[in-house]
């Protein structure tokens, strides 16, 4: 059968070892996997089938230093998990048996007990037998926080096949974003990284395993893996499986590209991914050894960690050039081991890295290349999807009345001792147009008049920040000052709701004030869940001054997913729960319906909000956060083209949203035998979400932030100078030498640079 594209030229920046146990853990595979039944007579794999697939070839490439019994593991779980794939498909993605599958999985968490004393039932498949065996053999020696950790990790690995099975039963093919964060779950790089930390002895410490840095990484390690095995195995899953989720097919679909373009994007993305690990180990990791005060010894293994990571990396692309399960033509010869075959031989994956940095480094350089204060032009905004109505709250007018007068007495509104900007950063005519108080009333329709006083001063002082940090930390590049601004934010947030100090800024004393007014009658839960979101909000303005800082625009998965983050979507949601009590358990806003409907949401809001602030951030602001110059980068594509791209994903969101609440809320219901008036308030939480998207939409259609009359008020000195006068047009700092090369070698398509994306 003709392959259906031709594999691209991968970044493959690490050179893949061999681990010299193999052979010891071929042998020990095969002997385990008889034992629990996976080859004779199981009905899904034959011995044939088990040899080539050569699963300890995988570990012996991606564990290159494991010892002899850890490889032997390690391949153990590798030969599981490859089994639960097949033997899943086998029994229920081929029928599709949604009602069984559940079973079948909800049975599964029991046999990997975090409290190792807790006694595991009597298996009663191939899977259940394997999995309580490599259980027992892995945990018992590792600290309670891996075993949690590890144990989510298996638990999203099992039951987001869930996803799979509904799209395939529906033939729905998901949209990008919602793909590359199921895809993490259901795929399993997450649980392959928890592996190298005991493969490696490299425990990650508890104390930074939840942080940004240590997040980054693993989702980054985890897209890789994923697009690589897409890109091979696209053949086999969508020919003869039926597969829905590959994400060549998903950019098919949602770029209406042919599949040789689709998988040319697909490697972009991966090279991306790649490269954002790079970013991230070399400049957010070792900051958190002091911030955490790790040990030697912990720091020891945190890198060792990271070489692990590095290693799976290249050890996996190695093997997918050998197995036979995959798009690679591979075949016996190639599979063999330990004979040279040349420059693409066994251990000579090195002498590719060369060629393989050079062919990356256009994609790079233009990460690096953009020209703050661009003219933008004409460029026609997307249409926004809106199918919910606005109501809009009876006390806006007294809430507009209301802010401006907090507003003046927080000093939001006055010239601060050395501030960068005469006159301050905000005055009465800035507040009036940027009119919050609409926003509140159009998201909290069904307020008080002190819920949506609260709403409306919450909005304002995030606004307020997201202003305020690029203007007073991002023109000077003081990162100690932005970060020791944000961490004296918590002393106004205390978790009793106690006495604070007093407030040295406008932005504490309104936050303080804040806090009092909404924290004082939340539940110590509450409370703390709600300070994380304004915690999250605050430290994402930081990741966005380090980007400014080395004019580097930002990844596009990396992008989304902190954009959630500085739109303060998880802030302004959770006072749509506050009163929520606890009518619906945290498992179910825990839920993979619940929790997709919330990023769907977040995700429309934060792309509206980029499709509406394109030429106020770009043109006059000198941003580089913004979806559309985003995915102009990614795509190296013209701003129109860029923000029709951003246009569907906006609507894309949306039609996940519509899809979430529409065919599976109803079965969250059932599945939590949830009683009628827990029921009523989870569809309440739908409605609330509606008015929410819906409120934004009509803040952003009816406020003067984003109007051309008041951008050229509020930036006289930007709409007087062209770009090339300003001080930031030039891109400076560590590593932007590469901007200049788009100069000197025209973009990929062989244009002369001046001419691209025009």
């Amino acid at each position: 059968m003709p392959q259906p594209f031709e594999l691209p030229a991968f970044y493959v920046p690490y050179p893949a070892r061999l681990n010299p146990h193999l052979e010891r853990a071929r042998g020990h595979s095969k002997d385990w996997a008889r034992q629990m039944g996976m080859i004779e007579g199981s009905g899904i794999w034959a011995e044939s089938d088990f040899d080539s697939h050569d699963y300890a070839l995988l570990c012996a490439y991606t564990h290159p230093d494991a010892s002899g019994p850890e490889l032997d593991l390690v391949t153990d779980w590798y030969v599981w998990v490859f089994f639960f794939d097949d033997h899943f498909l086998d029994i229920f993605k081929r029928t599709p048996d949604m009602a069984g599958a559940k079973a079948y999985l909800d049975r599964l968490p029991a046999f990997m007990p975090v409290d190792l004393a807790q006694e595991v039932p009597e298996p009663a498949n191939q899977v259940e037998a394997g999995l309580a065996d490599l259980w027992r053999r892995t945990v018992p020696r590792m600290s309670h926080g891996y075993r949690r950790r590890f144990h989510e990790s298996t638990r999203h690995l099992l039951e987001e096949s869930l996803w799979e099975l509904s799209n395939i039963s529906t033939g729905r093919v998901s949209n990008p974003i919602e793909y590359i964060e199921m895809r993490r779950k259901v795929g399993g790089a997450p649980w392959s990284a928890n592996l190298i930390e005991h493969a490696a002895g490299a425990e990650v410490p508890d104390a930074i395993a939840a942080s940004r840095p240590m997040r980054v990484l693993r989702d980054c390690f985890a897209d890789a893996v994923h697009l690589r095995n897409d890109l091979f195995s696209y053949q086999r899953e969508i020919e003869d499986e039926g597969e829905l989720s590959n994400a060549v097919l998903v950019l098919e679909r949602f770029l209406d590209l042919a599949p040789q373009e689709a998988a040319e994007a697909v490697n972009d993305l991966l090279t991306s991914r790649l490269q954002q690990f790079e970013h991230t180990a070399f400049t957010e990791v070792e900051p958190l050894f002091e911030e955490f005060g790790l040990d030697p010894a912990q720091r020891l293994a945190v890198f060792g960690y990271v070489k692990g990571l590095q290693d799976w990396q290249s050890g996996g692309h190695e093997w997918h050039l050998r197995s036979s399960r995959y798009m690679n033509g591979a075949d016996d010869r190639a599979r063999a081991v330990g004979v040279l075959a040349g420059p693409n031989g066994i251990g000579t994956s090195a002498a590719q890295i060369a060629g393989s940095l050079a062919a990356t480094l256009p994609q790079r350089a233009r990460a690096y290349g953009h020209a703050p204060f661009q003219r933008v032009g004409w460029v026609r905004r997307a249409p926004v999807p809106m199918p919910f109505p606005t109501t809009l709250s009876p006390h806006l007018d007294a809430s507009r009345a209301h802010n401006a007068d907090w507003s003046g007495r927080m000093g939001l509104l006055d010239a601060e001792p050395g501030f960068p900007v005469p006159g301050g950063l905000w005055n009465g005519r800035k507040l009036a147009a940027y009119d919050f108080a609409l926003c509140a009333a159009g998201i909290h329709p069904a307020a008080s008049r002190e819920e949506l006083d609260l709403t409306t001063d919450w909005l304002t002082w995030g606004t307020y920040g997201d202003d305020y940090y690029p203007l007073v930390f991002g023109r000077a590049g003081d990162m100690a000052a932005a970060r020791i601004t944000t961490e004296r934010f918590k002393l106004f947030m205390p978790l009793d709701a106690g006495a604070v100090p007093p407030p040295l800024t406008a932005l504490e004393r309104s936050l303080a004030d804040l806090w009092r007014r909404t924290a004082g009658p939340m539940t110590p839960a509450e409370r703390r869940r709600f300070r994380t979101s304004i915690e999250e909000m605050c430290e994402s303005w930081l990741w966005e001054l380090a980007n400014q800082k080395l004019n580097r625009v930002p990844d596009p998965v990396d992008y989304i997913e902190m954009r959630r983050r500085t739109f303060g979507s998880d802030l302004t949601m959770s006072l749509s729960r506050i009163g929520h009590g606890d009518a619906l358990p945290d498992e179910v806003y825990r839920s993979r319906p619940v929790r997709g409907m919330e990023v769907a949401a977040q995700d429309f809001a934060c792309l509206l909000n980029d499709v509406f602030s394109y030429r106020k951030e770009i043109e006059f602001e000198g941003e580089i956060h913004n979806a559309v110059l985003v995915v102009q980068n990614f795509l190296d594509c013209g701003p129109q083209q860029a923000m029709d791209v951003v246009g569907d994903l906006m609507a894309a969101r949306m039609a996940e949203f519509q899809h979430i609440t529409e065919t599976q809320l109803p079965t969250l219901l059932t599945e939590f035998d949830l009683d009628e008036k827990a029921g009523e308030v989870l569809l309440g939480y739908v409605q609330e979400l509606r008015d929410w998207m819906a409120g934004i939409l009509t803040w952003h259609e009816g406020c003067a932030r984003y109007t051309e009359e008041t951008l050229l008020e509020h930036y006289p000195h930007v709409a007087a100078a062209p770009a090339s006068r300003h001080p930031w047009a030039t891109p400076s700092g560590l590593g932007l030498s590469a901007a200049r090369l788009p100069a000197l070698l025209g973009d990929r398509r062989g244009r002369p640079a001046a001419d691209a994306g025009q």
